[in-house]
């Protein structure tokens, strides 16, 4: 019985413990830039995790959801970048996937890092007094958002997802405060909100954001401060060979 029972425990453990890796992961050289997109382009789907352009920043931020701007360590995290195919079950999950890569992260990159407390300038996405101008997404559309040299294009995407995505233009954490739990469509133009007699000026993106995102959106951007939790890198390195 207790031999029966020791192999019981095996049989569950096992798949587990198989889960956590991707079944095949290929790693190469970028092979040329995301048009209008400094992290790359990253696609999950039916098992297959395909990214293209990345660094190895972009894929801690894809797989720990965290944003670049609370990730930091050596210059190697931005240094490189890579394109990356990964395969697993067709069935498996995003949250799946992510604990994929972190394993791929820490085999094939040797990544290591300790978390540590930092206070810093943070902001939270908010309804404005205007009320939504963004339309609800249509059932069963696929999550995607593109941009461009003026503006951005989403369809089905999350309030959550935006706050992550922006981020990374910010260069704060983004925090979802809006209630709204849908998914949505919209197009931001940002033509308008750019003063184009100071072309020699770098517009400030947050104030450029906050007004398209008003406008445009009818959401609205609240800056504060915040202690958050900051990923330190302590050693990473270029990836094994495939």
């Amino acid at each position: 019985m207790s031999a029966l029972l020791t192999l019981g425990i095996l049989v569950v453990v096992k798949p587990a413990s198989a889960q956590a890796a991707f079944d095949v992961a290929v790693i190469r050289p970028s092979s040329g830039e995301v048009k209008f997109e400094r992290n790359g382009k990253t696609e999950a789907a039916f098992g297959t995790l395909k990214m293209h352009d990345v660094t190895i920043s972009s894929c801690i931020q894809w797989a720990y959801g965290k944003p670049q701007v609370l990730i930091t360590g050596p210059a190697a995290l931005t240094g490189a970048r890579y394109d990356i195919t990964a395969k697993t079950d067709p069935h498996a999950t995003k949250e799946q996937m992510q604990e994929m890569l972190r394993t791929l992260l820490r085999e094939r990159f040797k990544l290591a890092f300790h978390a540590e407390k930092k206070e810093m300038r943070v902001y939270t996405l908010t309804v404005a007094k205007s009320g939504i101008k963004m339309k609800p997404s249509a059932p069963g559309v696929e999550m995607h958002h593109e941009n461009s040299a003026t503006g951005m294009v989403a369809q089905a995407i999350t309030m959550q997802e935006l706050a992550d995505y922006l981020s990374d233009p910010l260069d704060a954490p983004l925090t979802d405060n809006t209630g709204l739990t849908g998914r949505y469509d919209f197009i931001i133009d940002f033509t308008p909100y750019v003063n184009m007699e100071q072309s020699d000026v770098r517009p400030d993106p947050a104030a450029v954001l906050k007004s398209a995102l008003r406008g445009d959106l009818g959401l609205d951007l609240v800056q504060g401060k915040a202690v958050v939790d900051v990923m330190v890198v302590d050693h990473v390195e270029a990836p094994s060979e495939n």
